[in-house]
């Protein structure tokens, strides 16, 4: 929460305490920004909240609790009640003003709250195949994962960022294949390609890679140890080039866990696993498969673990998976996945129930599909290679800010169109182009050389504006906005914040001139203003994974 809206909340504490004698916390003692800003700053609920266990009216409770905190807050011009029990907190122009200094003093912490409390949390994202590039369904997943992971992070909480990598599945075997056979066409041999093997032209450049590093030495060798090789090189190649291109897309990946993983020291952690249900009663055997009784725990039907051929499901390690994710104290997990992966939430979400772990232990987030639109019309294939557009050409041709912008400004619970021409434009039409250009015109004012260099003050008193003190409010709102964003996990409230931001800015900007050279006083307290408004645009682009220029 922001520096005001913490103290609200606190001096409201007390004041309940004081008028009524009883300590409300968190469940009950909300304070928000409410939507229309005439009611005021700051709002709280808190009168309908106690109405019951005081047997008394809210706007009652109200009244008393609001006549206490008009003598604890001497930061509000006004404290005033509103039916149904609604406290409105307006500020004073003074408390305003004085937050200045603080965003000045806070930086690039400004922003930073402690909502999180130090909770472990695991965000586990994109985990795409290691078997091609990234395309533009996995960016909508990258840029909204890691501005999750920052915004979590922002807020107090200690997260890991895992990709989880998929490679136990016969997609692995098929790529293998893919490659020996590419190898052998090198040299000029006949290997077959697999029915379903992979055809992409980075599958052939990887044979070629492996030929020119190795020669022909592989033509000759045991069949199977030829194939583990290669299944090994493929996957090792691949996932450096996704490495690569999330680098170039500013995600950062501290952890990659591997399927494979879950299958050494003789499948030691499954059957662990394996066993802590069967001690626990939830599997039986039928048809010569085991059953999960995922049925007793919300699931639509009971689920395959071990089929009757002895191979496992891909639940069975993907349920290791996610106790082991507890183990290494993670309480809270995060998962994004595509929408396809509706029916699977279920039965994950049973088998941690049924293993005795808290509701809530496990959130999935599921991303609907994306379009590229270009003129309204559909664009399925890269005009430059032929295939799907990859995470990399995105970023070469619309730019790493423009995608990671388009990405996370709308919910990943609808289907997006990511319109190509809006993306590229450099003009207002383009709200991260109109983002990032209230940015650039607050550091060209900041260093104009007809300006006297900013010193601060103690007070910005002559910060009087109607549009400079909304733009204060908007400045305080923001450790709040980003604390919101963090709990709900929706990083475009955050492109909402800024594009309500630098409407204000730019309409201030077009009005007001910050350099009045008959009054120096008046100048510098604007450009303390324009300083703490770069600070607080800044950090809150950095939130969405977008630059912040100097210039454009």
């Amino acid at each position: 929460m922001s520096n005001f809206e913490g103290k609200i909340y606190n001096v409201t504490q007390q004041a309940v305490k004081e008028v009524y004698g009883l300590d409300v916390g968190p469940d009950t003692l909300v304070v928000e920004v409410p939507r229309n800003k005439d009611n005021g700053d700051y709002a709280t609920g808190v009168s309908m909240k106690l109405a019951r266990e005081l047997h008394k009216n809210p706007v009652e409770i109200a009244e008393a609790i609001a006549a206490k905190l008009r003598e604890l807050l001497p930061e509000a011009e006004s404290v005033t009640v509103a039916k149904p029990g609604f406290i409105n907190f307006k500020l004073s122009s003074e408390a305003l003003t004085s937050l200045i200094n603080q965003v000045l003093d806070q930086g690039d912490d400004y922003g930073q709250n402690n909502s999180g409390e130090g909770v472990h949390i695991l965000v586990e994202w994109v985990s795409a195949n290691p078997t091609g590039d990234l395309h533009c369904g996995h960016a909508r997943n990258a840029a909204w994962g890691d501005s999750i992971c920052r915004l979590l992070e922002k807020s107090g909480y200690d997260v890991l960022r895992e990709f989880y990598v998929n490679d136990a599945g016969n997609q692995i075997v098929m790529l293998g294949e893919s490659l020996v056979s590419r190898y052998f066409e090198y040299f000029g041999k006949e290997y077959p390609l697999p029915e379903n093997g992979y055809h992409a032209d980075d599958v052939k450049q990887i044979a070629q890679d492996i030929a020119k590093e190795d020669g022909d030495k592989w033509l000759t060798a045991d069949a199977n140890e030829r194939l583990h090789y290669f299944m090994q090189q493929g996957i090792d190649r691949e996932l450096a080039k996704i490495d690569r291109d999330l680098k170039l897309y500013r995600v950062n990946i501290t952890s990659w866990m591997h399927e494979t993983f879950f299958y050494q020291n003789d499948m030691k952690r499954i059957k662990d696993c394996l066993k802590m249900m069967d001690d626990k009663g939830l599997l039986y055997e039928k048809d010569g498969a085991l059953w999960f009784k995922s049925t007793d725990y919300g699931d639509d039907k009971d689920r395959v673990l071990r089929k009757s051929d002895g191979t496992l499901s891909y639940l069975t390690p993907d349920i290791a998976n996610h106790v082991y994710k507890m183990e290494r104290g993670y309480p809270v997990m995060v998962n994004l996945w595509g929408a396809d992966h509706h029916s699977y939430v279920t039965r994950m979400q049973a088998a941690l129930t049924a293993l005795g772990y808290p509701k809530g232990t496990l959130s999935v987030e599921l991303i609907q599909m994306v379009r590229m639109v270009e003129d309204g019309v559909e664009v399925k294939m890269s005009k430059r290679t032929g295939n799907a557009i990859t995470l990399r050409e995105l970023c070469e041709d619309v730019g790493v800010d423009a995608a990671r912008w388009f990405f996370v400004s709308k919910d990943i619970t609808t289907q997006m169109d990511f319109d190509i021409k809006q993306a590229s434009a450099k003009n207002y039409d383009n709200p991260v182009y109109y983002a990032q250009y209230a940015h650039s015109r607050m550091c060209s004012i900041l260093r104009n050389p007809e300006i006297p260099e900013f010193h601060r003050e103690e007070s910005y008193n002559r910060l009087t504006n109607e549009k400079e003190l909304q733009l204060l409010k908007m400045i305080s709102e923001f450790p709040g906005t980003v604390a919101k964003a963090a709990k709900t996990r929706k990083p475009n409230t955050i492109a909402e914040y800024i594009q309500s931001l630098v409407k204000l800015y730019h309409s201030y900007y077009n009005v007001v001139h910050v350099n009045n050279p008959d009054d120096p006083e008046l100048t510098n307290q604007r450009l303390g203003l324009v300083l703490a408004l770069k600070t607080t645009l800044r950090n809150a682009l950095d939130l969405l994974g977008v630059d912040a220029p100097q210039s454009m």
